[in-house]
């Protein structure tokens, strides 16, 4: 009984430290990268309140999961959203899809396909660009639809340049083909979009990423003690475990 109890405690201690987060640098800029393992992580998406009112900040996501005796042990912005904290575009939380797939270019950077979908399923998690998301209906769990599309089987984004100009503190997330590892990433600092999707293509070797956001990019990493503030966000990914 003992063993088994020990066994278990171990078990359980890894399971919590297993959303680990690092500051790496590549090519002179800073990046703040989070991995987790969806097929032992309880990896979820977050949105409204039990009101219908959007959560908005990590610390009310933190607030509502206290009640369940639960904490966020790693949470980020996860996708575009209106004035009123609404998804752009595909939304799912539980099963329960609250906004349809946009699959047609529109303006900003959501718009500059391809763009593409963050889906958690109950043993992986992968982002699919979106037109390949439609044509093959995967049954997510949760999921959010942004843009654009950082990595696309590989290939950095045809239309991101080297010497683009637009830099912001920028947040997304790549994953393995086999997806056993979502892999989330925050910029310490200003980058353009060429120097972003590299960084998940060339150093982490991941083949699929998608972008989250700029400037409003907001991470919250306790145990290296991350919890940024600012405006309000709309969806929010996060890994939740058991309160210690």
């Amino acid at each position: 009984m003992m063993l088994r109890a020990a066994i278990l405690w171990v078990l359980s201690a890894f399971a919590v430290q297993a959303a680990t987060c690092e500051t790496l640098t590549y090519k002179d800029a800073s990046y703040t990268v989070c991995d987790t393992t969806p097929t032992t992580d309880t990896l979820r998406l977050f949105l409204n309140d039990a009101d219908g009112e959007p959560f908005g900040y990590f610390s009310a996501v933190n607030e509502m999961l206290e009640a369940e005796g639960e904490t966020l042990s790693f949470a980020m912005n996860a996708g575009m959203y209106h004035d009123n904290r609404a998804p752009v575009g595909h939304y799912v939380e539980n099963g329960t899809e609250m906004m349809r797939v946009i699959p047609n270019a529109g303006p900003g950077n959501f718009g500059l396909l391809p763009n593409g979908v963050f889906c958690i399923r109950e043993d992986r998690a992968d982002v699919i660009e979106t037109l390949r998301f439609v044509k093959d209906a995967p049954a997510c769990r949760f999921a959010s639809q942004s843009g654009p599309m950082l990595v696309i089987d590989g290939e950095v984004h045809p239309r991101f340049l080297p010497d683009g100009t637009s830099r912001y503190v920028r947040n997304g997330v790549g994953t393995t083909a086999d997806g056993s590892r979502a892999v989330f990433v925050i910029s310490n600092g200003l980058v353009n979009f060429h120097a972003f999707a590299s960084f998940f293509r060339d150093h982490l070797k991941l083949p699929q990423a998608l972008f989250f956001d700029g400037n409003v990019s907001r991470l919250y990493a306790p145990d290296i003690g991350r919890r940024d503030l600012g405006r309000r966000l709309g969806p929010i990914v996060g890994v939740v475990v058991p309160a210690n």
